[in-house]
């Protein structure tokens, strides 16, 4: 790039003095004085010095004393001024040759050093890997675009070190929540075997608390394999409207809701996308609000089209959430109190909304409600005009 702009400077250079000299030698030429002015200005002067001169016999004396001054200054002027011609072009050209050769010169240090972020830049690129991301850029100077292409490249590093420290903590939490329905299941195990005298009890009461513990690692198994085809963004076309999911979540939720005042107002949500990632994010909303509710609460669901979007809000009570916790629910693993959990849940029905909301080219948010609770909004591109 750097050869580039030198050449670029020197050809620019070269092109620009070329008209100026061609322009200037037409001047030039067309500016001269010419023959027939010269001898305008000689005529009285050669008329007196032919009297003087003798050849009284001759009548076309004068006449050819003045053809030959006349010839003769022309010729002069003619050769004068090719003369003047040829050594401003031999004089031009030579120095727009070395100038040439000096602008490029010019261009190839000045291309260096405004070039001279970009090796910066690269060097950073270079140097950045999995385990290296905290090298920052950070260009001072004039705000130009090679300031915007290292600001750009550290917002880069930014989120590559987010996302690699985001991968390893799942990576972490889906290891040790595998790991704890497995150890479950040998320390039932074991301590059962462990008693000389085993009763059809004992080993009853083992056997539920293996069958308690392979469900939860099932339920997290599921989950993971739903997040992972989530993440993989490769979902159908097919038509989906969230009022009918809704509706299908309440009634399989209705043993969690039973103690619940739900309410719901459902107005047609029509899209396209992949039904299965879809619905599972409306049961998971539902699961959610009715999980981590209170004795004798409320969950209202609301469903809706406009501006072409569809929506989706689920608000519930329950307890206070502090505001500043809300984002880091859509983690992975996040809960609000502990991180095992209670059993109910894994850990992951959010971060499950949160991808397959965002690989539908949607958005989705939560709010902390003063009295204690959520409200989830779910915003989702939708499928022809708002309904009447």
């Amino acid at each position: 790039m750097r050869a580039r702009i030198a050449l670029a400077c020197a050809a620019l250079f070269l092109v620009t003095g070329g008209a100026l000299i061609a322009v200037t030698y037409v001047l030039v030429d067309h500016n001269l004085p010419s023959a027939a002015k010269t001898t305008s200005n000689v005529d009285q002067t050669l008329l007196q010095r032919c009297k003087q001169s003798g050849g009284q016999g001759d009548v076309n004396f004068e006449a050819k004393c003045k053809d030959a001054f006349s010839a003769g200054a022309v010729a002069g002027a003619q050769q004068q001024g090719n003369a003047a011609l040829s050594q401003f072009l031999v004089f031009s050209l030579s120095s727009l040759g070395v100038l040439t050769v000096i602008a490029g010169s010019v261009g190839w240090l000045v291309a260096g050093r405004i070039l001279r972020p970009l090796r910066t830049v690269t060097d950073a690129a270079r140097r950045a890997s999995e385990h290296n991301l905290a090298d920052r850029i950070a260009l001072a100077g004039p705000r130009d675009e090679l300031a915007e292409l290292a600001d750009t490249f550290d917002g880069m590093l930014d989120r590559l070190d987010a996302a690699f420290a985001s991968q390893r903590r799942f990576v972490a939490n889906a290891s040790h929540e595998l790991r704890t329905p497995l150890t479950v299941m040998r320390t039932a195990i074991d301590v059962t075997l462990a008693k000389r005298n085993r009763d059809p009890a004992a080993l009853e009461a083992m056997a539920v608390e293996v069958r308690h513990a392979v469900d939860q690692a099932e339920k997290l198994i599921d989950a993971l394999l739903t997040l992972a085809r989530s993440d993989r963004g490769s979902h159908g076309t097919e038509f989906v409207d969230l009022a009918t999911a809704a509706e299908d979540a309440v009634e399989s939720t209705a043993g969690e809701l039973a103690e619940l005042d739900v309410t719901t107002e459902l107005q047609p949500a029509e899209l396209h996308g992949d039904r299965i990632l879809l619905e599972r994010m409306v049961a998971n909303l539902v699961q959610n609000a009715a999980r981590h509710n209170r004795p004798g609460g409320w969950i209202h669901l609301n469903t809706g089209q406009r501006d072409g979007k569809a929506w989706l809000r689920v608000a519930n009570s329950g307890t206070v959430v502090p505001p500043d916790v809300v984002p880091s629910l859509f983690e992975p693993f996040r809960r609000l109190r502990d991180r095992v959990g209670d059993g109910q849940g894994v850990g992951l029905g959010l971060s499950i909304v949160r991808s397959v909301a965002t690989n539908h080219g949607g958005d989705v948010r939560g709010r902390a409600l003063p009295d204690g609770g959520l409200e989830i909004d779910v915003t989702l591109p939708a499928t022809g005009g708002d309904p009447l």
